[in-house]
């Protein structure tokens, strides 16, 4: 396998940059535990071994429960989501995912049944930043758990 780069040695302003836009979201009107599950979703559509890892350990440090985070990749099928995740899971998705035509109205007007016009557009900043850390590390392909100490996941347990 080839030796990738490391985008943060290569990059450090616009790291720097961008982990500052992402560190505002912890502050938006979506809360913690939708912003894990928003951010393992993409994680998992992206194929991000290095996200998917980073926000599990995540979610568990905020007290998700095992198999909530286990269901996600299942969330239509589960009965452990409220309509509220739901709405913010088929965002992440149609957002990941975007078809030809853009955006359906009938997934918009589901979606904004259960959020604000400020909560829709904090979650679609949220889904924007989750999508841009997994394209930089599945281009790079940075190693799951790498992070860990940097990032205070070594409390979540998880090995």
């Amino acid at each position: 396998m080839t030796q990738r780069i490391n985008y943060i040695k290569q990059s450090p302003e616009l790291f720097k940059k961008y982990l500052e836009f992402s560190t505002l979201l912890d502050n938006s009107a979506i809360e913690a535990s939708i912003r894990d599950l928003v951010e393992i979703r993409a994680s998992q559509l992206n194929g991000c071994g290095f996200c998917l890892d980073m926000h599990i350990k995540q979610a568990r440090i905020h007290g998700e429960r095992e198999l909530r985070l286990h269901h996600v990749a299942i969330w239509r099928e589960s009965t452990l989501f409220q309509p509220r995740e739901r709405a913010a899971l088929a965002w992440t998705e149609v957002l990941t995912n975007l078809p030809p035509h853009g955006v359906p109205d009938d997934i918009y007007e589901r979606v904004r049944a259960h959020l604000s016009e400020k909560e829709l557009s904090d979650l679609t900043f949220l889904v924007m930043s989750i999508n841009g850390w997994n394209r930089v590390n599945v281009a790079f392909r940075t190693v799951p758990g790498s992070s860990d100490k940097a990032y205070g996941l070594d409390k979540a347990n998880l090995e």
